[in-house]
């Protein structure tokens, strides 16, 4: 059965859309069938981020009101056989997306891929709560910053009492907590919180860290998502919370990963 995943946090700048882009083609180099979804409607960065933004044609509000088919709006991706993006509306207003209209095309979704990855954009607004609706486990990404992890409590709280699995007493989302741009250096010196700070804060189980790296930004200047980025301790990073997330032991790399050293496994 098709899984469908929110990446978000109440924090803008944190790394939702470089996350969706990397857990998404992380989760297709396995040959598992995954679309990730923009939900920034008027913004628009998940096809820069993935390099396919000349390719635009239709977008999700396209589809959700009959002016082009999901067959036209969704870009296969390049690279990853398994992988394809379905991009947001960069003229219209996040008033554009409906329960309905969202509903209907996660449902076509559903038939054809494994796993269905939604972008959210920043905040706890509309487009926020239209791409957690229908989540069956969320992402939950925050920096190692007081205001941010702040920021993501709210979601949490969110998660808990806006989304279709909460207003229908089913089982809740699954969260898992993913902590991006960290830096051991700073941490010692106490200018950010630590990992083991954060989920005591949170109470969320943490998936992974993502170090603080020149080669996320490279990435996504580039268009290429960081996880196709083997030799940056980010994208090894990333491999690792796929494996995670499927339940399995990431392989053992020459040094051992921030994840290790902070959590013991």
């Amino acid at each position: 059965m098709a899984k469908i995943i929110v990446v978000t946090s109440g924090k803008g700048g944190v790394g939702k859309t470089t996350t969706s882009a990397a857990f998404a083609t992380g989760l297709a180099l396995r040959g598992i069938p995954t679309v990730v979804i923009d939900f920034d409607v008027g913004l628009r960065n998940l096809d820069l981020v993935m390099g396919c933004e000349r390719r635009v044609v239709y977008d999700l509000v396209n589809v959700i009101n009959g002016e082009g088919n999901l067959n036209q709006a969704l870009i296969k991706d390049r690279r990853v056989d398994s992988l394809y993006i379905l991009p947001a509306s960069q003229t219209r207003d996040k008033d554009a997306l409906t329960l309905k209209g969202v509903a209907k095309v996660l449902e076509v979704l559903k038939k054809r891929f494994e796993y269905i990855i939604c972008d959210s954009p920043a905040g706890i607004e509309h487009g926020a709560i239209m791409a957690m609706y229908f989540a069956d486990a969320a992402l939950i990404i925050t920096n190692p910053e007081v205001s941010s992890v702040r920021d993501s409590d709210r979601i949490v709280g969110m998660l808990a009492a806006k989304t279709r699995r909460a207003i229908n007493n089913l089982e809740p989302v699954k969260e898992h907590l993913l902590l991006t741009r960290y830096d051991t250096k700073r941490v010692e010196k106490g200018d950010m919180l630590s990992a083991i700070d954060v989920t005591d804060i949170l109470a969320i189980p943490m998936l992974g860290i993502i170090p603080e790296s020149q080669s996320v930004l490279h990435a996504s200047n580039s268009g290429t998502p960081i996880t196709l980025d083997r030799e940056s301790d980010a994208g090894q990073a990333y491999l690792d919370v796929v494996a995670r997330f499927l339940g399995e032991t990431p392989p053992k790399r020459e040094k051992k990963s921030l994840f290790t050293r902070l959590f013991g496994k």
